[in-house]
């Protein structure tokens, strides 16, 4: 059995973590020692990815990322079993409309916009009164390409992970010098929530990739690791893409 590595003394809350990039910036926090407590809305899910990160060092909270009375229970529960919160990972999200934007549901809209926004500001706004405002810590939301440039067919969600760069570069601001905030925009990542983007032509997918592959959760790990850690302790309101050089091919040529 692989040891355990030594606790770092911190402790990380990541939204929608039992599976895919929460799950990979789960793993990314514990392999250096931190304790954690992830969300999902699935509680069979989230019980098995407790058991697979380690339950001696990890918690899970059942629930809906936009519903405050979860976002509250979510902190209150984490100050509780470790008695501090140093670093709040928003990363649930939703994306259930498909289409131009010309046609999309507004009610739909409604609740993208609810999900992807209102709620990392509901558990930055919590997390930051039950510890950081006194003890400092860092933010990083999960953001998206598709927030910085458009993207046919998923508008809403772009829509909505602009505004969690704003969000973002908002909450920088308004928290400094106590606590860091900034955000990860990743382009496609190899997960169930963006296998639609990808399902049955992987290969031509990548293709399109000047690093030759698709993004994996553990590449957002590593970025969400860095964001949190010493090494970043001059980085405050920014948004660090991580997109294999996708990018780049907006070049002339």
């Amino acid at each position: 059995m692989t040891a355990l590595p030594v606790l770092s003394g911190k402790v990380a809350l990541i939204t929608g973590a039992s599976r895919g990039i929460g799950y990979g910036v789960a793993e990314a926090l514990i392999a250096r020692g931190d304790r954690v407590c992830i969300t999902g809305r699935n509680e069979d899910a989230l019980k098995e990815a407790v058991e697979a990160l380690g339950a001696e060092r990890v918690i899970g909270i059942a629930g809906k990322a936009h519903d405050e009375a979860h976002q509250a229970a979510a902190v209150e529960r984490t100050m509780e079993a470790f008695g501090r919160v140093d670093y709040l990972v928003n990363n649930a999200g939703t994306n259930p409309v498909f289409g131009p934007m010309a046609d999309l549901d507004l009610g739909v809209a409604r609740k993208v916009y609810e999900t992807n926004v209102i709620s990392a500001l509901g558990f930055a706004q919590l997390t930051w009164k039950a510890w950081q405002s006194e003890n400092g810590g860092a933010i990083v939301n999960i953001a998206s390409v598709a927030g910085v440039a458009p993207s046919p067919f998923i508008g809403a969600y772009g829509m909505s992970k602009a505004a969690m760069i704003n969000l973002t570069v908002q909450l920088a601001h308004e928290f400094a010098p106590k606590v860091r905030v900034n955000a990860i925009a990743p382009a496609v990542v190899k997960t169930k929530f963006a296998q639609a983007l990808y399902e049955g032509r992987e290969e031509e997918a990548a293709a399109a990739y000047p690093l030759g592959r698709l993004g994996v959760p553990a590449d957002i790990g590593g970025a969400a690791a860095f964001l949190t850690s010493q090494q970043s302790d001059w980085v405050t309101g920014q948004t660090l893409v991580v997109d294999g050089g996708i990018f780049l091919n907006a070049g002339v040529g």
